[in-house]
């Protein structure tokens, strides 16, 4: 089970420590990620990068969730980019993929996405619900996209999407304590429960939902360099 830092409440990467430390207590099967989320961005600083490195040192697996929120603008849209570039600028340099949170920031997600992809950065596009073209975009440099609970969910209409994602590039995620699958929906998430989502995918794509299971976890240990 992977967990992510998401917004810090004042301390941008508080998340992140606490992450670091639920998996240090449960080693090889719980894992985290750390990262500067959009809505904290205009508080990201040349100090937070040094700290990310630190947690990348003691078991980061990803930098994030990091990326653009042009929905709430809970910081600027410049200093948004200027972390989303600092944080896919860090991931070339340590090596490391991200894990990329947007929402209504389509065209510069994608050219920021595209222009690290051919810089060699690899990531995924988390708990996805944008549009086809920009999916293909991330897919086009090596990128990963994952869906949530979401697609569960009735108002959910884009089979086609789920489909359009190759078998070596779909993920699966929970987005826990947020976006709880049918028949659990506005319950607090589980990640146990993200087999409702692997089976919602797998039934909109055709295919066996024990493979499909199979298939994100070999991806997500692939991506991510799980043990």
């Amino acid at each position: 089970m992977c967990i992510g830092s998401g917004s810090g409440a004042g301390d941008v990467l508080g998340a992140a420590r606490a992450s670091a430390t639920v998996a240090a207590s449960n080693p090889g099967f719980v894992w985290f990620t750390a990262g500067v989320h959009p809505h904290d961005a205009e508080g990201f600083s040349a100090g937070n990068s040094d700290e990310l490195k630190e947690l990348v040192n003691v078991g980061a697996v990803a930098l994030g969730e990091c990326g653009l929120d042009y929905h709430y603008d809970n910081s600027p849209r410049r200093e948004q980019r200027r972390a989303f570039a600092g944080q896919l600028s860090l991931a070339g340099e340590l090596g490391i993929p991200v894990v990329v949170h947007t929402r209504d920031a389509e065209d510069d997600t994608r050219a920021m996405v595209t222009e690290a992809g051919a810089n060699g950065v690899k990531g995924v596009l988390h708990c996805y619900t944008g549009s086809q073209e920009l999916a293909g975009a991330a897919i086009e440099v090596g990128w990963y996209v994952s869906f949530s609970g979401i697609v569960t969910f009735k108002n959910w209409k884009d089979d086609d999407l789920i489909r359009m994602i190759p078998q070596h590039r779909i993920l699966a995620e929970s987005d826990s304590p947020y976006l709880a699958p049918i028949p659990n929906r506005g319950k607090r998430n589980e990640p146990a429960w993200v087999g409702y989502t692997v089976s919602r995918l797998a039934s909109a794509r055709g295919e066996d939902g024990a493979q499909l299971a199979a298939t994100v976890t070999a991806n997500a240990r692939g991506l991510f360099k799980l043990a």
